[in-house]
């Protein structure tokens, strides 16, 4: 759709919301779609509930029923955890089988709620830039602290100086690291978070929606790199803003109280985004400077008296489900 066509008609919109284990909170989301206007926009809301454990299934039919969501929202009550990505896809699939598809989808966390007119203003985005196929909200904290919601894409420098966290690596390589500064201006970036993300509609169904090989993380960051390869562009639009009580739905923030040990999809997703982006021998160099890099994390903060900053197991977790599986699917292929 060009932009004389957005100024002809408006998009219509569909909002997809992902939960598991997090039922009050998508609720919430979902008020805070149907609450607001969007510009006069056709906006329809699709919850996916992932398999969720407990009454979230029978807690998401309830307030359907109860606030009178009618045919605005549409429940999928799912028998298997699907992951983020391959939850969207469900809705994703859906509407792609729709005699007329929405212009654009917009992908909401369960965790976040629409602090402005949002919607309106990144389908304003995409209308205006026909070449876009993506725009990114602000992402705040509940008390209004905007964090990071842009980013360029990860590579090896980032790694690094990720997994040896010191301080004075941090401000040699601000330039090239993953992680754009929260008051990042508007305009074009590599990825944007996909805790509140649009997408034009058009882009995704010729580049393909997420990667069913990943489970949760880096799946938006590898839809974004395909749309970056296949011409398009992705915006960060700080005017919209949205409220993100950011890891209840993955429970993110529990594990980095202490060393706790990262799920082994964390490393399966790391594996699967640098072998697709960089190659199966990129993806094993770099994972193997991140052992380096480990190493001098925990002799740094040995020497300071301190415990490593890495996640627990975080050795035998990263040869088990990164390493070991590049260097075999390496042997296999020989």
């Amino acid at each position: 759709m060009s932009a004389q066509d957005g100024a002809d008609r408006l998009m219509r919109i569909a909002v997809i919301v992902v939960n598991y284990g997090t039922a009050a909170l998508s609720i919430k989301a979902v008020q805070s779609v149907l609450a607001r206007q969007h510009g006069n926009r056709s906006v329809c809301v699709h919850v996916v509930d992932n398999a969720s454990p407990g009454a979230d299934a029978a807690a998401l039919s309830r307030a359907h029923k109860e606030n009178g969501w009618g045919d605005a929202v549409t429940l999928w009550l799912e028998t298997e955890n699907h992951g983020f990505g391959r939850g969207n896809n469900v809705a994703l699939d859906v509407l792609r089988g729709q005699e007329t598809p929405p212009d654009a989808v917009f992908l909401l966390n369960p965790d976040a709620q629409l602090e402005n007119d949002a919607i309106d203003i990144l389908a304003r985005a995409l209308e205006a830039n026909p070449k876009a196929a993506a725009a990114g909200s602000q992402v705040c904290r509940p008390d209004g602290t905007p964090v990071t919601a842009a980013f360029r894409f990860p590579g090896p420098i980032n790694e690094v100086v990720r997994i040896t966290n010191l301080s004075v690596l941090w401000r040699l390589a601000r330039p090239r690291l993953a992680y754009l500064p929260p008051e990042h201006p508007a305009g074009p970036v590599d990825w944007v978070s996909g805790s509140s993300v649009m997408f034009r509609f058009a882009a995704l169904q010729k580049t393909g929606f997420f990667d069913p090989g990943f489970f949760l993380y880096y799946e938006e960051v590898d839809l974004m790199r395909r749309l970056g390869r296949a011409g398009w562009g992705v915006l960060f639009v700080p005017q919209a803003q949205v409220l993100h009580e950011e890891g209840s739905a993955t429970g993110l923030l529990k594990r980095q109280e202490g060393r706790q040990r990262d799920p082994a999809y964390m490393y399966q997703s790391w594996a699967h985004y640098f072998e697709r982006a960089y190659g199966r021998a990129g993806a094993l160099a770099i994972a193997a400077s991140m052992w380096g890099a480990a190493c001098v994390n925990v002799l740094h903060r040995r020497l300071r008296g301190h415990e490593p900053s890495l996640p627990s197991h975080f050795f035998a977790d990263h040869w088990r489900y990164v390493l070991r599986p590049l260097l075999w699917r390496g042997a296999a292929q020989r």
